[in-house]
């Protein structure tokens, strides 16, 4: 694969797993002291709950929209993924960045991952000088799911 597209793609995962780091880190922690004896099995298995089905369906749509703006070389529809606007300068050098890897195929390696309010969708991209496979960190922001960062 192209070194710039890589090194694009890299940077798009560290800034989105920077922002998520950043969010764990100062998110309140809000839970109790670990109990001395650990729940039963059933008690584990009633706590979990699967992903809403809105959550999930509105992840698909934005991992697919990432997939898209990646194969297309479109920094613009990339900067109206993330939960922040970003500046121009940074989508120019993001626009430079795809342009330089020339055709690039872009495709979802798995279904995305949804936990709460966090999901991971990861980005399968194979272009000339090789292939990629890019974890993207996605979050919901008051109601909408968005690239942080």
């Amino acid at each position: 694969m192209n070194r710039a597209l890589a090194a694009g793609l890299v940077l798009l995962g560290v800034a989105g797993a920077g922002v998520v780091l950043g969010l764990l880190l100062v998110a309140p922690s809000g839970s109790s002291p670990a109990p001395s004896t650990p729940p039963a099995p059933a008690t584990r298995a009633s706590t979990s709950t699967a992903p809403d089905a809105g959550d999930t369906a509105a992840v698909t749509v934005l991992a697919r929209a990432i997939v898209d703006a990646i194969a297309h070389h479109d920094s613009a529809a990339f900067g109206k993924l993330t939960c922040r606007p970003q500046s121009a300068a940074a989508l120019a050098g993001l626009q430079r960045t795809w342009d330089a890897a020339g055709p690039v195929t872009a495709t979802l390696k798995e279904p995305p991952e949804v936990r709460g309010e966090s999901a991971t969708a990861k980005v399968h991209v194979e272009a000339a000088g090789g292939t990629k496979d890019t974890p993207f960190p996605l979050h919901k922001e008051s109601g909408h799911w968005c690239v942080p960062g």
